[in-house]
């Protein structure tokens, strides 16, 4: 079965950073738009951050200048880097891997974010 193994979530006081992680199979990864999603308690599900199999990015207007996400074909890994972070950062943070093409939207566990003031 599809897996997309996440790590990096923790507890961080605001202005802090972490950084997470997410792997997954070659054979996905390299066909798969990769993205961070969030879910704060009582909200919807939110778009973080994408990239595409070329390198091309979209963030949520709340962590521009904040995030970034990265991928790294060697290690079949994307990574979130989140810096400068806030209270209201605090979620459930799901890795996401996705093709139009196939199709098809493979979901991680899910990694705790929990920033406090």
């Amino acid at each position: 079965q599809v897996q997309l193994l996440e790590s990096g979530g923790g507890l961080v006081q605001a202005g802090g950073s972490l950084r997470l992680s997410c792997a997954t199979s070659r054979s996905i990864f390299i066909r798969s738009t990769m993205g961070w999603y969030r879910q704060a308690p009582g909200k919807q599900r939110e778009l973080v951050a994408s990239i595409s199999t070329g390198g091309s990015t979209n963030y949520a207007d709340s962590v521009k200048g904040r995030f970034t996400i990265s991928r790294d074909n060697a290690k079949t890994t994307v990574y979130l880097q989140m810096n400068n972070l806030k209270p209201e950062d605090t979620a459930v943070y799901y890795c996401n891997s996705r093709s139009q093409i196939a199709p098809y939207n493979y979901w991680g566990q899910g990694t705790q974010v929990t920033v406090s003031s």
